[in-house]
């Protein structure tokens, strides 16, 4: 195995990296989480189900996933021909690695019958034994179109299903999955930070626990998210339930507004709020260094088993389609 160069990185990293893309045909896409100077250099910039479609259209030869792995994974599923690069293979995902395949194959097989809606957040092997994946930003619309007599085991995000479930009326299966990010928010503190802040709009994303999104002016995927930010008042106070790399866009759209990160519990359960540790440790492993030597390296590049891809395309097609 060839060890990548460890070489000093060139004084203007941003140039450096435009210069690699056009040499390699490449494109870089960006989760809305990743710091801000990674967007900046991205091709496009959006949440998991923008990057899938964005990563199934074009004709590079080479895609720069800077987001975690399993949205590498679905980008090289989708584009088995083609070179797919993460800059960090260990930015993994809490929510993902809470459904081991041998574990939720063995839940899926104890209840014959059911549809399997697997959310993205997933390994690929995990979306190989599901009948249709979704995103936060399709979830509601992706169970809706299965028939409402026929049963659905949604995993891996306990929340996010438990927010579908009532926004569609249905009974569903949960997987006892969630995000370690999204999980955290602590209901008490917004409470209070909203009480020291009238007027100010709350965002929420449905990965959290029913009693934050309760406190919600605006709940959805990160892209509804933004898309309040862009479409609301100039000048508006704004609390974010979410990982804050979102709100570089945020400030972008509305640089008037006042942006406040949703208070979290403190790691390890001791006491008081946090506003710092409802960030990805994951989602951060990625730096601009890294994402310019992968581009230089043409490595890590994300591997697949041909038929495990085939087997997890399906579901990620039809979730495309339904959308």
């Amino acid at each position: 195995m060839v060890l990548p160069r460890r070489d000093a990185p060139p004084a203007d990293l941003a140039a450096s990296i435009q210069a690699l893309k056009r040499e390699r045909d490449a494109v870089i896409i960006a989760h809305y989480y990743q710091d801000g100077e990674i967007q900046d250099v991205a091709d496009f910039v959006g949440d998991s189900l923008q990057m899938a479609r964005f990563g199934a259209d074009t004709q590079a030869r080479t895609i720069v996933v800077c987001g975690v792995h399993f949205m590498a994974e679905t980008a090289k599923i989708l584009a088995m021909d083609r070179t797919v690069l993460l800059p960090d293979t260990a930015a993994g995902c809490s929510l993902a690695d809470s459904a081991p395949e041998a574990e939720f194959r063995a839940f899926v097989q104890a209840r014959p019958g059911h549809r399997v809606v697997t959310y993205v957040n997933s390994t690929a092997a995990v979306k190989s034994l599901s009948d249709i994946c979704c995103t936060s930003s399709n979830a509601v619309q992706v169970v809706s179109s299965i028939p409402r007599e026929v049963p659905v085991i949604f995993g891996p995000d306990r929340f996010l299903g438990d927010w579908v479930a009532r926004q569609t009326g249905r009974e569903l299966v949960l997987w006892q999955g969630s995000c370690e990010v999204h999980e955290l928010f602590s209901a008490e503190a917004m409470v209070q930070q909203k009480q020291q802040h009238p007027g100010a709009i709350t965002l929420v994303h449905p990965e959290c626990p029913a009693s934050i999104i309760a406190l919600a002016d605006v709940v959805g995927s990160t892209k509804k998210l933004l898309e309040a930010v862009r479409s609301g008042p100039e000048h508006a106070t704004w609390i974010v339930a979410t990982e804050p790399g979102i709100i570089h866009q945020m400030r972008k759209a509305r640089p008037q507004g006042e942006f406040l990160m949703a208070p979290a519990i403190v790691r390890g359960g001791t006491q008081g709020a946090c506003t710092s540790c409802n960030t990805c440790p994951h989602m951060k492993r990625n730096t601009l260094e890294k994402l310019w030597r992968c581009l230089r390296d043409g490595s890590p590049a994300i591997s697949l088993d041909p038929a495990l891809a085939a087997r997890a395309r399906l579901p990620i097609e039809r979730m495309l389609a339904v959308s």
